[in-house]
């Protein structure tokens, strides 16, 4: 797939880049070779590959899942701009 000068044109307004009239030939050379990479690894064979959180083969840091109550409600609401009866309040939005 090759990108054309019209299309370049339309990313980079898009994009919010300013690129000069001289400029847009290659540009539309580079996200044509930037789509034609893409292109190639839709060609790799994924079937049975498990995702990976990096290049190297490491667990992940867990901790134990404990439910508890945060022990701070007065710290959190310290810096809430209004706070009733240990809660966040709001303005009513409902007409």
């Amino acid at each position: 797939m090759s990108i054309t000068e019209d299309e370049a044109r339309k990313v980079a307004h898009l994009a919010r880049i300013a690129v000069d009239d001289a400029q847009l030939p290659a540009l539309a050379r580079e996200l044509s070779g930037i789509l034609h990479f893409m292109e190639q690894l839709n060609e790799v064979d994924i079937e049975g590959v498990e995702p990976m959180t990096g290049v190297q083969p490491m667990r992940l840091k867990r901790r134990e899942d404990v439910v508890t109550a945060g022990g701070m409600p007065d710290k959190i609401l310290s810096n809430a701009p209004d706070a009733r009866e240990g809660f966040f309040a709001v303005p009513k939005v409902v007409e």
